[in-house]
């Protein structure tokens, strides 16, 4: 889509200028003689423009939206649809009161769109880089039953806990990530110091060295003659890796095996399928078929095997199994899960259980998180321990042979 500048004037006589996105300048025309403006001039925007969203400055430097200023946006949105005020009204008074020039510029373009007609979730949809596409089909869930306040209300709560969730994953990797690089450094150090001085040295004495000695020998030799030709690779293999996951069965096979990844992979699973349950129950909730709902949930999980297994699921209904069947059949959920969902097609309350489902599996991935550094410390210790001893009987144990000999 093009981007163009438009003035024009209301069937009230009041005059508007503002930004629209459209193919072309006669569907731009048509857009806003839609939302009852007629158009007097319209613009395409150059480049540039369109680069900078008309701010003028380096899109280098322009401020960017964040996902705590989404988060805001949805719970004053919130706000202020709960008390009654009207959409348009609610984004006009948003772009006074944001401080953030970027997300101005994109309620601003909000704005215009719903002025053109458009829906909400459909303008959000021209902003990837601001609303995921789960934000996105959620919107849509809220537009199409009615409870779009509600849904902003879920999300500021969604990005409220992935943000907490982030934050405390990277408060419990600080640690043995600071120890891990100190690691990587030393070693570095020694291998590219530290070493050839002592193989100088054991090259003068013309002894026998151990076997642990000449292997880090060996290893220093390898890495001053091929230590830019390692690096490059290992930039090329870190780049291959990258484009592969980005196909779809790489993607697929990078996700299946990172649920299985010794101390993050249940955390993964975990808040993958607390997410799962939470849509489901927000969509079955605000009255949308199972088997659309489970369409919704795949479309915003952001595991590509797990979503595999939704879609799956999705199949079964509309074959006519019931969700519990579908549920074991795709083999991600642990009994008491598939209990809880018995009993909810039972007593036709699926949505329900699904939400202590969720709240299940957030409590589960809050205390495996609080726990993450207590079982990420052994394993670092017992790695430090490993180097030092490699280190201590690869450098020293030579000095402690030529001392014995020396004594005899």
């Amino acid at each position: 889509m093009q981007r163009f500048a438009y003035t024009g004037r209301t069937q009230g006589g009041e005059k508007m200028q503002g930004f629209l996105e459209a193919d072309s300048a006669a569907d731009c025309a048509t857009s806003l003689m839609r939302g009852g403006i007629s158009p007097v001039t319209i613009q395409e925007t150059s480049q540039s423009e369109r680069r900078n969203g008309g701010s003028g400055g380096l899109s280098l430097f322009a401020p960017t939206v964040k996902p705590i200023d989404v988060q805001l946006f949805s719970r004053q949105l919130y706000t202020l649809m709960r008390s009654g005020v009207p959409i348009l009204r609610s984004l006009s008074g948003l772009i006074e009161s944001t401080t953030n020039a970027a997300l101005a510029r994109v309620i601003t373009s909000l704005k215009e769109s719903l002025e053109a007609g458009r829906d909400l979730s459909t303008a959000m949809r021209q902003h990837p880089e601001v609303f995921t596409p789960f934000y996105v089909a959620m919107v849509r869930v809220g537009e199409a039953t009615g409870r779009l306040d509600e849904i902003f209300l879920r999300m500021f709560e969604h990005l409220e806990f992935e943000r907490e969730t982030r934050a405390r994953i990277k408060e419990a990797l600080r640690y043995p990530s600071f120890v891990m690089i100190a690691m990587v450094v030393a070693v570095a150090v020694i291998n590219v110091f530290v070493i050839p001085a002592f193989a100088k040295v054991y090259a003068g004495l013309g002894a026998e060295l151990p076997l642990m000695t000449r292997i880090l020998i060996e290893t220093s030799r390898i890495t001053l003659a091929y230590g830019w030709f390692m690096l490059a690779g290992l930039v090329l293999a870190v780049a291959g890796f990258r484009v592969w996951c980005a196909t779809d069965a790489g993607r697929l096979i990078w996700d299946r095996f990172k649920l299985r990844l010794p101390l993050t992979g249940s955390i993964i699973q975990r808040s993958t399928l607390a997410r799962f349950a939470r849509t489901f129950a927000l969509s079955l909730k605000s009255g949308i078929p199972a088997a659309q709902a489970l369409s919704v949930v795949a479309e915003v999980t952001d595991n590509a095997w797990i979503a595999s297994r939704v879609e799956q699921m999705r199949n079964g209904i509309e074959r006519g199994e019931s969700i519990l069947r579908t549920a074991q059949t795709a083999a991600v959920f642990n009994p008491v899960v598939l209990q809880m969902i018995a009993v909810g097609e039972e007593t036709g309350s699926v949505d329900e259980l699904m939400q202590e489902v969720a709240d299940m599996y957030e409590r589960e991935v809050d205390y495996e998180i609080k726990t993450l550094a207590a079982r990420i410390e052994p394993i670092v210790i017992v790695a430090m321990g490993g180097i030092v001893l490699v280190l201590a009987l690869g450098v020293f144990l030579p000095m402690w042979d030529l001392a014995s000999v020396a004594i005899k």
